[in-house]
């Protein structure tokens, strides 16, 4: 794939995920790209076989970087055409390309490494399945977070969820998400955290200044409601995240249960980007460990990944001593939306097709 059709890919997927001035972005620079700069020499020559948002996502990395220019205020003709601005495109276009040349050298830098996300609005699903257990099992949560950023996630237990069936979370919450809620909500029960560890190959330090500002660089500029959310959790943060192999420290998490607690591991649009060989031996750990949990120490296993559907994540929750396996539902990447519907695939009475939005 070449870089111009990879933006164009991406422009699309930004624009089914609400964000026209992604898509206007990405479009431009598709219609517009110069491969004869290094910049382009660079993407040119990328050693990988997906650049798209399947695999290294350049043209995210390179709308990263842009954004970060703004961010910092290091582009003024650049952030005068950005939102909230509204501008034609006569005059849109040659601020993005004046500053692809005058910038080069920080995007080169930038775009070295890959995007960092912790979409805080995932945690929709992390509060209704947290409840589902909590009211299931009774007991404190220990919780693993795989692929986990900056650890934003693991805070879901300080969330609120606000839906038109009700609320579930703490009286004070660090934020609220407002979803489009389908289906059922779970009633509300006592969530007690008793550790809260993630993992990422890359963890965010988002006490730095300078990780701050990549995560937020991230966000699309037209969705200033996402900024304010993530503003808002990193504020509230108290969750450490490991510098590690995600399946090697699962490993040593799944070698120590602690009886009274039920173990939770879980990742939200991570686990689909891990290697096979490592899918194949995290589920092996995962599954050995479920043979040996027991009513004192049970073990959750939760998913919120692409399965190739049409719209959004499915939500697949594995549950031990027991090993049942309950489809969840289904959720929009970016947690706009959720059809939370808890089934146990195996019994066929409550089998179903995918639900749409």
């Amino acid at each position: 794939m070449r870089l111009p059709d990879a933006l164009r890919t991406q422009a699309r997927a930004c624009a089914s995920l609400g964000s026209p001035f992604m898509d206007r972005l990405l479009t431009a620079l598709a219609e517009n790209w110069d491969a004869s700069t290094r910049l382009g020499a660079l993407f040119e020559g990328w050693d990988a076989e997906d650049i798209g948002p399947g695999g290294a996502s350049l043209p995210l990395r390179l709308a990263g970087g842009l954004h970060a220019l703004v961010l910092n205020e290091f582009a003024p003709d650049l952030k005068a055409v950005y939102p909230p601005n509204e501008v034609a495109q006569v005059d849109f276009l040659p601020a993005v390309m004046t500053a692809l040349r005058q910038h080069e050298d920080f995007l080169l830098d930038w775009v070295a490494s890959p995007p960092q996300t912790n979409e805080v609005r995932r945690s929709t699903a992390l509060i209704a399945v947290g409840h589902w257990l909590a009211a299931r099992y009774g007991l404190p949560f220990r919780l693993s977070e795989l692929g986990a950023s900056g650890g934003l996630n693991l805070m879901w237990d300080h969330y609120a969820l606000d839906t038109r069936l009700g609320q579930l979370g703490p009286p004070a919450p660090t934020l609220s998400l407002t979803p489009d809620w389908h289906g059922s909500l779970p009633q509300q029960a006592k969530v007690d955290v008793l550790e809260r560890q993630g993992v990422d190959l890359n963890p965010l330090d988002l006490r730095a200044p300078d990780q701050r500002l990549r995560l937020l660089a991230y966000l699309w500029p037209d969705q200033p409601h996402r900024a304010q959310l993530t503003s808002a959790a990193i504020a509230g943060l108290a969750a450490n995240v490991a510098r590690a192999d995600a399946i090697d420290w699962l490993a040593n998490r799944l070698d120590d249960p602690k009886p009274g607690s039920l173990h939770f591991v879980f990742h939200t649009v991570a686990w689909q980007y891990f290697p096979t060989a490592a899918q194949a031996r995290g589920t092996r750990l995962i599954e050995e460990a479920g043979a040996r949990a027991t009513a004192q120490a049970p073990l959750a296993w939760f998913g919120m990944e692409n399965d190739g559907a049409e719209k959004g994540a499915a939500l697949t929750l594995r549950l031990w001593p027991g090993d049942h396996t309950f489809d969840m539902g289904r959720a929009d990447f970016h947690g706009r939306w959720v059809v939370f519907d808890p089934r146990d695939s195996d019994d066929p009475r409550t089998a179903k097709s995918p639900q749409r939005v």
